[in-house]
């Protein structure tokens, strides 16, 4: 078995043993990770998984995506939302290939995915056979593990890490890349569930020293601000998060994958950061006395340029992965560990504090973005419909109870600023990767990993057609995912950069669109569009009633723009409202 990293074999001497094929072996295995569903397209290299598969489907439900990419996005869509590992299964060659783009995805969102593939048999690795990629090469650099099995003893050990690596620590994707032979033989088979792996420490012990230093610079703070990201979700620390925020008093923004962490109602929550965040929070980063990062990276689309950001300030990191701290900027207290247990820890430390001048600054400014940006986009005026006043009239009637799934564009930026949410793992789209295409797929495994609730995509039009071909999927599994299209005939953001910097070039980014609705109709999926506002709160309150899938196309303004803006690679200070 050949691995990227040094593992440690654990063996239990009572496990019962008995003899199976290696294809058998891999669906016992994922049985006993409580694997439910599956998503994957078969193939050559992977068919006798799929034979075997055919004998449990009453124990794992396979769900058919009509490309690998789309089983790829499926799993992240019912990892994000579940809080459990996704798993895809493909094919040699192309569809293992097919399946990279979705594990880039997940490997920078830290979502947990097993990937496993097919491969030829062992005796022809290398001979440019068939269908043969080097799969484990080519994902090395976009999972957190990977490894190729060549005998059927080997799978169990192989997946039972893969599982216990994706989920554990700062989640990942892990690929297992399965000869076609290994899947043949017969071995004596036994699982365990792996509890450790040599030279692999998940969650770092938390230095309690640290937590103080962060409490006492919080005590001492007048203009304190926390900007969390998606670790407090992963670390399931909503609660704790929320206790630090209210005992302190701090004024707390959030990163696009952070969003739905606490409710966008809270009083405390003042927006979101970044490239198209909420103006209070991006200007007032810059001065603020003590910055409190809570499971974020610091990515470039929210600190801006590195050189002015936040330089005044006393900065604070809570991460679990020791690689972030100082990768991007350099902090003045690094607490490590599971965000659950330091924000605890922390939390028993902090004085009860309001700060409520300070807090005051950013209700000042947020009525400034509400006047130049906000009020416009949600009740607008003009002729054409805003993509604002479409989420605000799905936050209408979903009463912020929905899960948003979004694309990538400026469809995304105006449903992460306006989408409201009451619940956590309500707001799940690509963030690192940016990947066009995510929103459709992901939306149907989210809605297949929690069926009682509602899951809404929110697309654009160029987003959409890139994976439309799981509209397949959706009609076939018979999944009640409600898909809104913001169609605006162009590639929306590349077009908005093209008018602000490039002097309204709009180089091969205009679209001409097919009949969207005849498209979704073909599906048997039930669609309507929308051109005139007076149209688009009857249309929303009816798909939203729906039972089943609904398509619902609504034209917006061709040429309108998301603000507040940073231009790339400027100062978070020089945010733009027009």
């Amino acid at each position: 078995m050949k691995e990227t990293q040094t593992i440690k074999k654990e063996v239990n001497k009572t496990a019962k043993t008995e003899r199976i094929s290696g294809c058998e072996a891999i669906i016992r295995c994922l049985i006993a990770e409580g694997v439910d569903i599956l998503y994957g397209y078969p193939g050559g290299a992977i068919m006798p998984v799929y034979d075997e598969l055919f004998k449990y489907k009453d124990r794992i439900h396979h769900v058919l995506t009509r490309h690998e990419q789309g089983a790829a996005h499926a799993a992240q869509g019912y990892a994000r939302i579940s809080g459990r590992v996704g798993v895809a299964m493909a094919t040699s060659g192309p569809g293992a290939t097919n399946l990279v783009t979705g594990i880039a995805d997940a490997q920078i969102d830290s979502t947990p995915l097993v990937c496993i593939t097919g491969q030829v048999p062992s005796h022809l690795l290398g001979t440019d056979a068939f269908q043969e990629t080097d799969i484990v090469g080519i994902s090395t650099p976009v999972t957190k593990w990977n490894v190729q099995v060549t005998k059927a003893s080997e799978i169990p050990e192989a997946i039972a890490k893969a599982f216990y690596i994706a989920k554990s620590g700062r989640p990942g994707p892990v690929l297992i890349d399965i000869t076609k032979d290994a899947q043949f033989e017969e071995f004596d088979f036994k699982y365990e569930k792996c509890t450790g792996v040599r030279s692999y420490n998940p969650v770092p012990k938390t230095d309690i020293s640290d937590v103080k230093a962060a409490a006492e610079l919080i005590n001492n703070a007048k203009k304190p601000m926390i900007v969390w990201g998606q670790g407090v979700i992963l670390g399931k620390a909503e609660a704790e998060l929320k206790a630090v925020i209210e005992k302190a008093g701090i004024p707390s923004a959030w990163t696009i994958l952070g969003a739905s962490a606490i409710p966008t109602s809270h009083p405390l929550n003042i927006g979101m950061v970044g490239m198209h965040g909420n103006y209070a929070p991006n200007k007032l980063t810059n001065e603020c006395d003590v910055l409190i990062a809570i499971g974020m990276r610091f990515d470039d689309r929210v600190t801006g340029d590195l050189r002015t950001y936040a330089k005044q300030a006393k900065i604070i990191h809570f991460d679990i992965d020791p690689a972030e701290i100082n990768k991007n900027v350099k902090v003045d207290v690094a607490v490590l560990g599971d965000s659950k247990e330091t924000l605890a820890l922390l939390l028993s430390e902090l004085k009860e504090n309001s700060h409520e001048s300070w807090h005051q600054e950013f209700k000042d400014l947020y009525a400034i973005e509400y006047e130049a940006v906000i009020k416009d986009d949600l009740n607008p005026e003009k002729e054409g419909l805003t993509m604002g006043e479409v989420i605000k009239e799905i936050n209408m009637q979903s009463n912020g109870d929905a899960a948003i799934v979004s694309d990538v564009g400026q469809h995304q930026m105006i449903a992460c600023r306006y989408a409201e949410f009451n619940h956590s793992k309500s707001n799940i789209t690509s963030g690192g990767l940016g990947t066009m295409g995510f929103a459709l797929p992901a939306a149907i495994g989210a809605k297949m990993a929690e069926p009682h609730r509602e899951v809404v995509a929110i697309i654009g039009d160029g987003g959409y057609q890139m994976n439309i071909q799981e509209l397949g999927t959706i009609f076939q599994q018979k999944a009640a995912v409600k898909i809104v299209v913001l169609n605006n005939e162009f590639l929306g953001m590349v077009r908005q950069w093209q008018q602000l910097f490039f002097d309204k070039r709009y180089a091969s980014t205009e679209m001409t669109n097919p009949n969207f609705v005849a498209i979704a109709e073909g599906y048997y999926i039930k669609a309507k569009k929308v051109t005139k506002r007076e149209e688009l709160a009857d249309a929303v309150k009816e798909m939203m009633a729906s039972k089943e899938s609904y398509f619902l196309e609504v034209c917006v303004e061709k040429e309108d723009n998301v603000f507040p803006m940073i231009p790339s690679g400027a100062s978070v200070s020089d945010i733009r409202l027009s």
